[in-house]
Order: C-alpha cells, then structure tokens, then sequence
C-alpha cells in the first residue's frame, strides 16, 4: 500500500538542510513512478506537521528558507544548546563574526569590500565562513581582475532560523546607543 506521507516524513528528516517541496515530489516520483501535485504533497507535509504539534513530541516540522526541516520545540533549545556548546571545537572567533555580519548586510560582496570597511584582512575569516559552509561564492564581481563574491548560504538562514536576509534586523535596531560615548542629543 502507496504510503507518501511516510516517505515525505523520511526525506525531511534525512535532510541535513530545509527541503523544498519540488525536491520532494521529485524524489517521490521516482519511487511511486507516478505524478505528484504541489498540493498533494503540501497536504501530507500538513499532516505530518500536525502529528509533530503534540505536545509529548520534542521536534516539530517548520517551514524554514523556503523548505520543511525538523527542528527541535523551543521548549527544548537549553539543553539543545548546552549539547552544542559542548561539541563546539570552536566557535566563530570576533573577526569571523564581524565579516560574517559583513557579507550578511552587503552582499553579493568582494574579499576588497569587506576589508576596507573592516580596516583589516579578512582572508582567515572568510576561509573559515567557507569551511562551515555560512558563506558561499556567488559569483564574479565585473570589477577589474574578476575578484570572487561572497553571499550567505542556505546553511546561514537554515542556522539563524530566517528565510531570508530581509529578516535580518535592521542595522539601526541593532544601534541601540549603549556604546556611544558622551550626552546623546534628540
């Protein structure tokens, strides 16, 4: 007996990173050797995400940059994150952060662009955001020489729980004054 709902289940928890639903009902066709609606599929990832809404389940299915991944209930995020905290060989040291804030806010955006607004080199940074896979190459500038351009990954939205860079916070949100020095005049 045909059981799609079982397979979709299986393909989003096998995936590493959101899965979309043409990515879906490709792998779906090639099983069952028969079309499958958008639709249909969306009623079944329905399905499956009301039977991971119960309350004695840790996961829940979210549709996250413009596909389905299972995540764990927020419920559950400290002792996730202590789990994390300590597999962490490293984290991201300031200067991966800043230049990951950087290609975030600019991109696309050259190696050239992020230094001079850093003021400093950023070449270990970037081939560490490559290494983790939270910045990827998207292309070639036109500029002289061709130099590479950098942009955030599917791996960015999918770690920072966005769908995309307009839901990142505007940069005068994060200016909140904390670090301004002397009287702040309206």
């Amino acid at each position: 007996m045909e059981q799609p709902e079982l397979y979709i289940e299986a393909l989003i928890f096998a995936s590493e990173q959101s899965i979309r639903v043409e990515e879906i009902i490709y792998c779906l066709q090639m099983v069952f050797e028969r079309d499958f609606t958008v639709d249909e599929v969306k009623q079944h990832i329905s399905d499956i995400s009301n039977k991971y809404s119960q309350d004695n389940l840790a996961i829940e299915l979210v549709y996250l940059n413009n596909g389905y991944q299972f995540l764990t209930k927020k419920t559950y995020h400290p002792i996730v994150n202590l789990l994390q905290l300590q597999r962490a060989k490293k984290k991201l040291s300031q200067a991966a952060l800043e230049t990951l804030a950087v290609v975030a806010y600019k991109q696309p955006v050259t190696k050239t662009d992020i230094e001079q607004i850093r003021g400093v080199n950023c070449d270990y940074s970037i081939q560490k955001l490559l290494e983790k896979e939270l910045i990827s190459i998207s292309g070639k500038s036109e500029a002289v020489g061709k130099p590479l351009l950098y942009s955030t990954s599917a791996q960015f939205m999918d770690y920072f729980g966005i769908n995309s860079t307009d839901e990142l916070p505007n940069i005068k949100e994060l200016a909140d004054g904390s670090s301004a020095i002397g009287e702040q005049v309206d």
